[in-house]
């Protein structure tokens, strides 16, 4: 049932209306004398108050038709609804003032059954067509998400999988990367990085040693101190990983090679590959660097046991300034009780040998 509001401050005009409006049976009109009345109707929900078009006197006491007009643009939920304005033939003016504020139409006194029947019929056809438009868009905008959506889950697969792949060369568990993950996203939040940033940081992260694929078993799994020239193979890691993850249209990508080849750099320029120093070092690097050492350190190992909390803590403390970026020492350890919520979580198998 389609719903037209008439609002005249004139009983007989109100009467004329709804006469004029029984030649169509689908449309139901209510009349309001008092503008005041009418303006409480539209402001309740389109749910309890239907409302397609409003036919809006122009001459009325306390409040008149572009008044009113005016009042009802300012409700959202009644903005695009269509208004016919109302006038004697004389009130040029008005008209042109009606059609200036946006008014969607107009018609002259007294009203013309045609004409009144006709311009109603084509103003609530555009109306509709409108809203059609509007729903078509709205479902548009849903399958966008939905598409993007899919994309960004198989993404994160790939991700998460070539995380998995270098993983398993390295004797440290798929835990490892599910912690360091959290403990990033942890930082990056207390650092008040925007919530997108910091699901990039969650996703990407977790990247940062996929270049140990590239290097040989005998160094990467020898248990005991590498000699300097196996570090220095060894330390071609964070390169490989680098290049491995450059040169992708994806954000999440390029982020993930950013760490990859930053991780290991330390705020006092003495890290690794390029010395980078201080706030040289992209923050996402800072970031992961403290998350990974930390977890490293308090994780049990085939060359080493895991090591109490309060160590832990004082190599961050003693480290801060010179391996890692202050801010991100103190962002971690301000929400410690949240970092050990996540150790607990994400708990090394003991059974998992990757």
């Amino acid at each position: 049932m389609t719903t037209i509001i008439a609002v005249d401050d004139t009983p007989t005009n109100l009467l004329l209306y709804r006469h004029l409006f029984q030649e169509m049976p689908e449309w139901e009109v209510r009349t309001f004398q008092e503008p005041q009345a009418a303006l409480a109707y539209l402001r309740q929900p389109p749910t309890e108050a239907p409302a397609d078009l409003v036919l809006l006197d122009y001459m009325m006491p306390e409040i008149d038709g572009l008044a009113l007009f005016g009042a009802l643009r300012d409700l959202p939920h009644r903005c695009d609804i269509p208004v016919v304005i109302v006038t004697a033939a004389e009130e040029r003016e008005v008209r042109y003032a009606a059609l200036k504020a946006g008014v969607n139409d107009f018609l002259l006194k007294p009203v013309d059954r045609v004409e009144l029947l006709t311009r109603v019929r084509n103003l609530l056809a555009l109306y509709e067509a409108k809203r059609q438009l509007a729903d078509r868009a709205a479902w548009l905008a849903e399958e966008v998400k939905k598409a993007t959506a899919t994309l960004r889950e198989r993404e994160r697969e790939i991700i998460w999988r070539l995380s998995r792949a270098a993983e398993y060369r390295d004797p440290e568990t798929g835990a490892h990367i599910m912690r360091m993950a959290r403990y990033s996203e942890l930082i990056a939040r207390t650092l008040g990085l925007p919530e997108a940033e910091c699901e990039t940081v969650l996703l990407a992260s977790p990247m940062h040693d996929v270049g140990k694929v590239g290097i040989p078993d005998h160094i990467l799994m020898k248990p005991g101190r590498l000699s300097d020239e196996e570090f220095a193979i060894m330390k071609r890691h964070a390169e490989y990983g680098y290049e491995i993850l450059k040169g992708s249209s994806s954000p999440l990508l390029q982020t993930a090679a950013l760490i990859a080849w930053t991780h290991h750099e330390r705020w006092d320029g003495n890290g690794y590959p390029r010395g980078l120093r201080g706030e040289e070092i992209p923050l996402y690097g800072r970031i992961v660097a403290v998350a990974d050492v930390f977890d490293a350190v308090t994780s049990n190992r085939p060359y080493k046991p895991a090591w109490p909390l309060e160590r832990a803590v004082g190599l961050l403390q003693e480290e801060r300034g010179r391996h890692f970026d202050p801010a991100c020492v103190e962002a971690f350890l301000s929400q410690l009780n949240k970092a050990l919520e996540i150790q607990e979580q994400y708990r090394d198998n003991p059974f998992e040998s990757t």
